[in-house]
């Protein structure tokens, strides 16, 4: 019996782990055709097509929790406002700095998010800054100069700029989560803010549009599938398994980035990136690990 219920339960954790390994794959995909489009159209029209086409499938998920009415009363509309903005300036700060870097360059800088998130939490939320993690963050703020490799020329400082503004908007938003009410509906947040994005980011189109082709069409409606389907699989992953045990796979995104900028585009990393790349996952990983479980998955 004992032996039954330990492979039932070995069975379950690699599928929880085949679920977030899948979902950073998807996110992967997400990041390599947003660079795509991001070479030919403005960031925000790339960030409003990937909201746009993301909306339906958000909102069929949204009906599945039964009357959708009632919740929506329920929803803490101020602090799901500011998740969004938050989350929508990630979002299309990432998109804008993409083609200035290396695919796998762009998306590490962009996970120093959990270094801001161990920065800023004092700050914001009043929680006490421990010393492992002050060191951590040094590690990775070393591991960001390493990636960045400052030159001293504003022109090589746009990308790396743009990406840093990015992890930046992705803490306050992580945090932002924390202040949510332990209650609220996650799939209401997933649909208030692809539908808040959607509106926002149209609203944004009146001052930088360039009409996209069909091809360009395909693309970016792909890409949002990738991001939903990435979603609600890193959604049921951590409902399965607390965040921090599945921390260390969710940087496979950065393999994937890694393999798809050197098949597509012919990038190539050197050494001193290498070393960076590895400090800035290394420290977020030596965060998430200590951490305790999060009440709910931040979606």
């Amino acid at each position: 019996m004992r032996l039954n219920v330990s492979i039932s339960d070995r069975t379950a954790q690699y599928q929880t782990i085949a679920l977030i390994l899948t979902s950073m794959f998807c996110f992967a995909v997400v990041d390599a055709l947003g660079k795509a489009v991001a070479l030919d159209y403005p960031a925000n029209e790339v960030t409003f097509f990937r909201m746009l086409f993301g909306l339906v499938p958000a909102a069929l998920v949204s009906l599945r929790g039964g009357s959708l009415g009632a919740r929506v009363r329920n929803i803490d509309f101020h602090g799901q406002t500011i998740r969004a903005l938050t989350l929508l300036g990630a979002s299309g700060l990432f998109f804008a700095g993409l083609p200035y870097l290396p695919l796998s360059e762009a998306v590490a800088i962009v996970y120093s998010e959990a270094i801001f998130v161990v920065l800023l939490a004092p700050i914001l939320l009043g929680e006490r800054l421990l010393a492992r993690n002050a060191i951590a963050a040094l590690v990775g703020f070393i591991g960001v100069l390493l990636v960045v490799r400052p030159q001293g020329s504003l022109s090589n400082l746009i990308g790396p700029g743009l990406l840093l503004l990015s992890a930046f908007c992705g803490a306050l938003s992580m945090i932002q989560i924390r202040k949510l009410k332990v209650s609220e509906d996650s799939s209401l947040t997933v649909l208030f803010f692809t539908a808040f994005g959607t509106a926002v980011a149209g609203l944004s189109l009146f001052f930088a549009w360039r009409t996209p082709t069909i091809k360009h069409l395909f693309i970016m409606a792909t890409l949002a599938t990738f991001a939903t389907a990435g979603q609600l699989l890193f959604t049921i992953a951590v409902r399965r398994e607390s965040a921090a045990r599945l921390a260390p796979y969710t940087y496979t995104s950065i393999i994937w980035a890694t393999l798809f900028g050197f098949f597509l585009w012919g990038e190539t990393l050197a050494l001193v990136p290498v070393v960076g790349i590895a400090a800035i996952v290394g420290s977020s990983i030596a965060v998430a690990v200590r951490e305790e479980p999060p009440e709910g998955p931040a979606v």
